[in-house]
């Protein structure tokens, strides 16, 4: 039997402000994920509800809260992998929808696909009793106030744009080993704001947004997703791992490619390694994270 063991994040980036409720709102994610693992979970279960609980928190950009794209629209992106089968389900561009992360589950569990896109993944989750939600439910706090303004002036989203797709934070992402030793992840993001309808980046695509291996250990990944593909960033986390760096030493190697003047880019990666143990690498301003310690203490930073 293997102890159980669960990490965080909540997206990187700036973070300009929200310190307060993004450092609670990932302990809560972590606590709630490894007080399952201990009744006994799969970490299927524990990471899909840990993520379930940051989409619902507004802070976040996942679920409710998540940022707007250029029409005006939330569009949402999720994958859940499971390291005991490599089988994997993920969404794209799905709307209307307050937990993508389960719905990447259905396509996981419930279809021979892999990944859904769109008004195909909209229509699938509607066939699995999913309930759709408006826009105004997903559009919350700053974001729906600044789409509001805007749209009484009758100007573009563009406008509130930042300049910089640094600032802020969001994605979260879960990774679990539960004690029958096998891993999870789950990944799931609004995206980046101001973002191009249709457009998809790294945190619904398997090896990039998540990876698991029970051979290997499991990783979430975060940042700018044009980057983050490039290195296929969860992935290279677990390749390193299989290879035998612990699992700090494997994300900080793989967060250090993003430096490679042909991609220039920021972001950050969780893991663990098969011995259980934690890796957090990232190398914008700030990262929220939690993880449980080993006597069950959960640690929360920003």
């Amino acid at each position: 039997m293997s102890a159980p063991a669960i990490v965080v994040h909540g997206g990187t980036g700036e973070w300009p402000d929200h310190h307060a409720e993004a450092r609670e709102g990932v302990r809560a994610a972590a606590a709630l994920g490894w007080r399952l693992l201990g009744e006994g979970a799969s970490a299927l279960d524990a990471v899909e509800a840990a993520a379930r609980l940051l989409e619902d928190d507004p802070v976040f950009d996942a679920g409710r809260g998540s940022y707007v794209n250029r029409g005006g629209q939330v569009e949402l992106d999720a994958i859940v992998m499971d390291g005991a089968t490599l089988k994997t389900g993920a969404v794209a561009a799905l709307r209307n929808v307050a937990n993508p992360v389960s719905v990447a589950r259905l396509v996981m569990v419930r279809t021979s696909h892999n990944l859904l896109v769109g008004q195909g993944a909209r229509d699938f989750a509607l066939s699995m009793g999913v309930p759709l939600v408006p826009d105004e439910y997903l559009l919350v706090d700053e974001e729906f106030e600044k789409w509001q303004a805007i749209h009484r002036n009758g100007g573009s989203p563009r406008a509130f744009a930042r300049p910089d797709p640094g600032l802020g934070g969001g994605t979260i992402g879960v990774v679990a080993r539960d004690r029958g030793g096998n891993f999870a992840v789950a990944t799931s993001t609004g995206g980046t704001r101001d973002k191009m309808p249709g457009r998809v980046g790294d945190s619904p695509l398997i090896g990039c947004g998540a990876y698991a291996d029970n051979q290997s250990g499991a990783a979430s990944g975060t940042g700018l997703g044009e980057a983050l593909m490039k290195v296929v960033m969860s992935k290279a986390v677990c390749d390193l791992m299989g290879q035998g760096l612990p699992a700090q030493a494997a994300a900080e190697q793989a967060v250090k490619r993003l430096d490679d003047p042909r991609i220039k880019g920021w972001g950050g990666v969780i893991a663990l390694d098969t011995q259980g143990r934690v890796g957090i690498a990232f190398n914008s301003p700030r990262m929220a994270r939690a993880y449980a310690a080993p006597n069950g203490e959960i640690i929360a930073e920003i």
